[in-house]
């Protein structure tokens, strides 16, 4: 797996949320067309643990708190940006989402919650705010930023 077969591997969940508004509807829209239990989201999640073991993804900060920009806002990403995060039981940095964000929650220790979501979507609409938290373990997030802004305080 490469960032180009993974950017291919996104594009029907990066072309379902293009022109869509970042809401809460969306992340239910998302649950159902993406489900944690489908063949897409695990192969996501699987493409994920493997580039993080190839050392292409999460390759910033240490045990706890990895992270990483993994594909820029484009057109072949509806205008989204890629970001993945390997948190474990962490309180993070304070940032905003000033045209929303959407996650993809990949519980790596299966009773590990994202700012109290299991696995699956959620969505912060645009101009939330949030310290981005993981409690009872260790959890994989990939979100994805309308194009790529995101505000640390």
């Amino acid at each position: 797996m490469n960032v180009d077969e993974f950017r291919t591997m996104l594009k029907p969940v990066t072309d379902y949320i293009s022109g869509r508004e970042i809401s809460p509807a969306l992340a239910d829209e998302l649950n159902q067309s993406f489900p944690p239990t489908s063949e897409t989201f695990g192969a996501i999640e699987e493409a994920c643990h493997d580039a993080i073991e190839q050392g292409w993804m999460c390759a910033h900060g240490s045990e706890g708190r990895r992270y990483g920009r993994v594909i820029e806002p484009g057109d072949d990403t509806a205008g989204l940006s890629v970001d993945v995060v390997e948190l474990t039981d962490i309180v993070g940095p304070h940032h905003s989402h000033p045209n929303g964000e959407v996650c993809m929650v990949m519980p790596v220790d299966e009773q590990a919650r994202f700012d109290g979501n299991p696995r699956g979507w959620c969505t912060y609409e645009p101009g939330s705010d949030h310290h981005p938290t993981v409690t009872e373990g260790k959890a994989l997030v990939l979100y994805l930023l309308p194009q790529g802004k995101i505000e640390f305080t």
